[in-house]
């Protein structure tokens, strides 16, 4: 009989072999995104980190694994994708200050406070939302892939009233979210300050393709943009900082 953690998955390493995570083989499958959204996160020992939309755990886990004594919290709807969260959270020796539960992001309080997850027990929420436009892009046929790729009517409101509610006072959201979305981001996080912004680009020669996001809850400083984060040189081989972020666990002026 065949481990239903195993069936149909793979078992990947990320963050130059720091990191093995399972996953499925098909639809969704973490990459850079989940990454470099560890990398933006700041947090230190002794905090509480929330992982909205964890998936199979590649961002909250990296975090974990940047950062030692860090709590994490990873949250997910897909019941499939919490059990090998679960799995990944063993599997990197996490266990003890890394959990996964089953929640939907746009739950209300008295669920998340049933999951251990009450107002204002966080110092860091960090997400990944669905943020292809499904009046501008072809859905994929994968239910899984569509659920964390396809944005709702609602797009980002569920997910900060959820960070707004879970965050202490002056703690910090992090997000990532398509480039072309920058408008849309600001204008969204009315409830928070301190707004930083740090643009990626694949190459030196290319618009942004993803923005990285942080925010301060209570927050009153006025918007700062980072320079960007070059992924590739024009040859296309990994610039320098990709491979410090991407396969030696640094961190991004974010988390500063």
């Amino acid at each position: 009989m065949s481990d239903p953690v195993s069936a149909g998955t793979t078992e990947d390493a990320v963050l130059g072999g720091r990191l093995t995570l399972r996953q499925p083989r098909r639809g969704h499958r973490a990459g850079h995104d989940a990454i470099l959204l560890a990398a933006a996160t700041g947090a230190t020992a002794g905090a509480h980190a929330v992982d909205l939309g964890a998936g199979v755990g590649a961002a909250g886990l990296a975090l974990a694994a940047r950062v030692p004594g860090l709590a994490v919290t990873l949250v997910e709807i897909d019941a499939k994708l919490v059990k090998l969260a679960a799995h990944n959270v063993a599997r990197n020796g996490l266990a003890e200050r890394a959990r996964a539960v089953l929640l939907d992001v746009a739950a209300p309080a008295r669920l998340y406070a049933a999951a251990g997850l009450p107002a204002g027990c966080a110092g860091h929420v960090l997400m990944n939302p669905p943020f292809n436009d499904p009046a501008r892009s072809n859905a994929s046929p994968d239910a899984g892939k569509r659920l964390a790729h396809v944005a709702t009517g609602e797009g980002l409101a569920p997910w900060l009233r959820a960070a707004d509610r879970l965050l202490a006072p002056g703690g910090t959201l992090t997000l990532i979210w398509r480039a072309d979305g920058l408008a849309a981001v600001l204008g969204a996080l009315a409830r928070f300050g301190s707004v930083a912004v740090l643009p990626v680009h694949p190459r030196p020669d290319t618009p942004a393709i993803r923005i990285l996001v942080r925010a301060i809850k209570g927050g009153r400083a006025p918007l700062t943009l980072f320079p960007a984060l070059i992924l590739a040189d024009a040859e296309g081989a990994p610039t320098p900082q990709a491979e410090a972020v991407l396969r030696q666990a640094g961190g991004l002026p974010l988390a500063g």
